[in-house]
């Protein structure tokens, strides 16, 4: 009887997310309503995205940011960092690691950082699609348009710009001295130049609502991300919300299931978050409906200093050694990892 119920309920918000439906999803307490949950969201990502686990192997080329966001360690008031760039050969060093290893997808990644030159990376980006078979995905934060369309000539693919969440009162708070304007502004900018691209939210944040988390699920629905990532929240001490708590897993594993459901067709990944909680988690997320793993090229010895939260997993070993834990990993639940570009299916 509980599992008719709420595979019709399922069923309903697999068609029109409403939001009281979600809210009481996202509610859902006992293990066996919750496993009823990941194992539609998984059926929906078997039918749409197939058994193969997507690699996207992330390089952080910069830690240096000129904002003060609440929840983040490489916030500019974060004066026990140590600030790096990567060089450009340094760069393409990486590139070439990840690209040995077979993995087709490159996210760049750096903080919001002031003096990043549009035209350096522009440079570095036309030199990866000279020298390698792969896909390109950008995450430096809020630019002008001017920079987007400078970045997508010169061979980006795809840009990740998470909104975080899309409750405004909460935006504000964390998000000293921006606005949630501008960052809508910019995914749209990122749409129009044609852009695949991501967003994504934060689960556990100070003051956030289950509604909340509720219209992030609609949003990202609504807007038609080709890629999403959502992870918990984890404090760090040199941030405002040091003391708080960390976001709770199954709320994370709840609204990653939802949005396989409502999106069906968008990649999800197994957040590097999930698996920085004290265990490792994503593999519970592969089975909560995602379908991506985000191995780190970053060089090791910069590798500790990217620290958004403390405790992130596999900052002593080089990105190539990750490759045959995970694929033990995914192939203990009957999945493989994929090497493909793994393009937008939209």
């Amino acid at each position: 009887m509980l599992k008719m119920k709420l595979n019709n309920l399922l069923e309903k918000v697999y068609l029109n997310p409403e939001l009281e439906d979600l809210v009481y999803l996202l509610s859902l307490k006992t293990q066996e309503e919750k496993q009823i949950l990941y194992y539609f969201a998984d059926k929906v990502r078997r039918e749409f995205m197939g058994e193969g686990v997507l690699l996207r192997g992330i390089i952080e080329f910069s830690n240096t940011c000129r904002n003060s966001c609440l929840y983040c360690g490489l916030n500019k008031f974060n004066k026990k960092l140590e600030r790096y760039r990567l060089s450009r050969d340094e760069i393409l060093a990486s590139v070439k690691a990840l690209a040995d290893q077979g993995i087709k997808t490159v996210v760049l990644q750096s903080g919001e950082e002031d003096g990043l030159k549009p035209d350096w990376l522009a440079e570095i980006i036309s030199e990866i699609k000279k020298q390698f078979d792969i896909a390109i995905t950008l995450s430096v934060g809020e630019r002008a348009f001017k920079n987007y369309k400078l970045w997508k000539d010169a061979g980006a693919d795809r840009y990740l710009l998470k909104i975080e969440t899309t409750d405004r009162e909460l935006y504000d708070i964390l998000h000293p001295g921006m606005s949630f304007e501008n960052r809508l502004r910019c995914l749209k900018d990122l749409q129009k130049l044609n852009y695949q691209t991501g967003s994504g939210i934060i689960i556990g944040l100070k003051n956030q609502s289950i509604e909340s988390i509720g219209r992030d699920i609609q949003f990202l629905k609504r807007e038609n991300f080709e890629m999403i990532g959502i992870g918990p929240f984890i404090p760090h001490q040199q941030t405002k919300l040091g003391n708080e708590s960390k976001g709770e897993l199954d709320l994370t594993l709840k609204t990653v299931a939802l949005t396989r459901i409502v999106t069906r067709n968008a990649h999800l990944p197994a957040t590097t978050a999930l698996g920085s909680l004290g265990d490792d988690y994503r593999i519970d997320g592969l089975k909560a409906g995602a379908n991506v793993l985000m191995p780190n090229f970053t060089p090791i010895k910069y590798k500790e200093l990217y620290e958004i939260y403390p405790g992130k997993r596999c900052i002593s070993e080089a990105g190539s050694a990750c490759i045959g834990c995970l694929n033990l990993k995914v192939e203990a639940i009957g999945r493989k990892l994929d090497f493909s570009r793994g393009d937008s299916l939209r």
